[in-house]
């Protein structure tokens, strides 16, 4: 049976207990575990689909089409263990079920109530399909003290009791913050979020104190006798330069070892963390730097973009270069001229995105960097901006647009109503629902032989993840290729172009899925690979 770690956190939101999760997983793999992560998510929304970026940061999809939360990004990044559709949970879904249950008479006619029923139903999320590997890493959203957590806080409450004390381990993520004014350090914050937790019942084996200066021993200490933890478990978090170092800096201050304790593991053989080391040195001593332009609409939020951020970074590790990112609005496109802002880019990336906001300024970067020579990425929505820019500016199709927004004279972009997942025909049509209706997860695509794809790749058949609604219109394909955009990967089928590229260009790939999904900074993936390798041969042109 798997050994199960509850990651909770307090004080305030956004601590990083996706990544200490994460990390803590990178190191128990290290030392030979198998490991699987789990998401919590006490929000109403059935799963994040709907939800804005400027909200909740990117949605993460995973190989089997769940739309989940950008922390199981951070998972697959540090452990390359895939997560699936049971691996993230939100309190609508858990509601949701239920509620099913109670209409369909499940429930015998009992008044269904929080506890047993909706804890119940979280502890058999958490339990399901947990054979097979030693621990299981069940990170909680939010902070104590939410009123849409206790219901989980709960549940885990319960199941550490039903566990047993070797078979289950509770970490706490608090804030000791640092007050330039009085020149200290304060713990209070961390006393009062453990004593929120142990007023709900749970006793942390583990805290983990963010900081952003040193954490002396007698606070440790101080914070241990408060909190009824052993000082060498109250482990010190701290700002790092890269977040690839944090598995080396976590196992340094003792967090993986003392985890082990106490599940009364003492002779753990010891992590191999040669790999880290790896990144960490490509990360402090790059060979050179590129400067990439994100041309988008959600720029104020910077997890908008979490995994294309980190992609972008893997293929600077691909090519020990540091990759500095312009994340631009688009919207200044439309009011500015685009050479004010991209004359000094190596490299320009349009990603996905919703909505007609910011759409001129998108194209105006697609010709910049079609007309300038300038490597370009268009990713699923970026893929569309630069079918609509060649269809306007070189196939003379005056008028060009997508229908999501409009009904343009040529719908260049239009809403595909059926296609073939595995064995089954999905349809969807203008008044399906939003939410979980797209085309979502991986698909199979099979590459031109002898394009530019094919020779990124190294082969003619991939898988990757989507989600989108719209596609390229099919029916204006051959007078695309007229006049330079290929289709260079198209659907088993042959109904969906997945990828166009422009041959004559140094660089110029546009994709319908998400690439950046599926990147790992041990395995970059290798578009990104590629781009930032044209990124730097452009900088050594300009």
């Amino acid at each position: 049976m798997a050994r199960l770690i509850f990651i909770t956190g307090g004080v305030v939101s956004s601590l990083g207990k996706g990544l200490a999760s994460a990390a803590l997983g990178a190191l128990l793999q290290a030392r030979g575990y198998k490991v699987r992560l789990r998401k919590l998510d006490p929000y109403l929304n059935v799963d994040p689909g709907t939800m804005s970026p400027f909200q909740h940061g990117e949605v993460y999809v995973t190989d089997d089409g769940a739309e989940t939360d950008l922390d199981l990004g951070h998972y697959e990044r540090f452990t390359a263990v895939s997560s699936a559709r049971a691996d993230n949970v939100t309190s609508g879904k858990i509601y949701q079920q239920v509620i099913e249950k109670e209409r369909r008479g499940e429930y015998l006619g009992r008044t269904v109530q929080v506890i047993p029923h909706v804890t119940d139903m979280i502890k058999e999320f958490i339990l399901a399909g947990s054979d097979g590997v030693d621990f299981l890493l069940c990170e909680i959203g939010g902070t104590v003290g939410d009123i849409e957590g206790l219901p989980f806080f709960e549940a885990i409450r319960q199941l550490g009791n039903d566990l047993g004390r070797d078979n289950h381990a509770f970490v706490h993520l608090t804030l000791v913050p640092y007050l330039g004014a009085a020149g200290e350090l304060k713990t209070k914050p961390t006393q009062h979020s453990v004593k929120e937790l142990r007023a709900i019942g749970i006793q942390p084996d583990i805290l983990l104190c963010r900081a952003e200066k040193p954490i002396p021993d007698d606070e440790r200490r101080k914070i241990g006798l408060f909190c009824n933890v052993p000082a060498q478990r109250v482990i010190p978090a701290l700002d790092l330069p890269t977040i690839y170092q944090a598995p080396q800096a976590y196992h340094q201050v003792g967090f993986d070892t003392e985890l082990l304790k106490v599940f009364g593991i003492h002779d753990a053989p010891q992590p191999d963390l040669s790999k880290w080391q790896w990144v960490v040195d490509r990360v402090k001593n790059p060979e050179g730097e590129v400067r990439i332009a994100v041309v988008g609409k959600y720029m104020q939020v910077k997890d908008s973009y979490k995994s294309l951020s980190e992609a972008l970074a893997h293929g600077g590790l691909a090519n020990n270069v540091k990759v500095t990112l312009e994340m631009i609005d688009s919207e200044i496109f439309e009011r500015d001229d685009a050479a004010a802002f991209l004359e000094n880019v190596n490299g320009i990336l349009v990603p996905g995105g919703f909505g007609e906001r910011g759409v001129e300024g998108k194209i105006q970067a697609v010709k910049f960097a079609r007309e300038r020579q300038v490597p370009f990425f268009g990713i699923c929505y970026g893929l569309h901006m630069a079918v609509i820019e060649t269809a306007r500016d070189l196939a003379g199709l005056e008028g060009a647009g997508t229908t999501e927004n409009g009904r343009p004279r040529h719908p260049v972009i239009s809403l595909m109503t059926e296609w073939v997942k595995g064995n089954q025909l999905e349809t969807r049509t203008e008044s399906t629902d939003l939410g979980g209706t797209m085309r979502l997860g991986a698909y199979p695509a099979v590459l031109t032989p002898g394009s530019r794809v094919a020779e990124v790749y190294g082969r003619n058949e991939i898988s990757e993840r989507h989600r989108h609604r719209y596609e390229v219109n099919v029916n204006y394909v051959k007078h695309l290729a007229e006049h330079g955009l290929v289709v260079s990967g198209w659907s088993p089928d042959g109904r969906l172009p997945e990828i166009m590229e422009i041959p004559n260009h140094p660089w110029f790939i546009g994709v319908q899925f998400h690439p950046e999904l599926k990147s790992r900074p041990f395995d970059p993936h290798p578009l990104f690979r590629s781009f930032i390798a044209a990124a730097v041969k452009q900088g050594r042109l300009v």
